[in-house]
């Protein structure tokens, strides 16, 4: 599975000119396209099936967390009535 490039560009005029929100624009682009993370990850070999019990164990912390979510939502709709 081949991924696309990622061309991540921050113009002076989508930021108006300030410097300091150029650099947050970047960052959060940055994040977005996971590009850090993929870095991080090539660094270092990892066989497959450490990368796929990695993969499992990030999608079960995710599932925890949106469970947790709605559970709070929840509650707090219950509180409001």
């Amino acid at each position: 599975m081949k991924k696309k490039a990622a061309n991540v560009i921050v113009t002076s005029r989508e930021c108006r000119g300030q410097s300091e929100r150029m650099i947050r624009r970047f960052l959060k682009k940055v994040k977005k396209e996971k590009i850090v993370e993929e870095a991080r990850d090539r660094r270092y070999y990892r066989k497959p099936s450490v990368k796929k019990k990695e993969k499992r164990i990030k999608a079960e912390r995710f599932r925890m967390k949106e469970l947790r979510k709605r559970q709070r939502a929840q509650e707090r709709r219950v509180r409001n009535k």
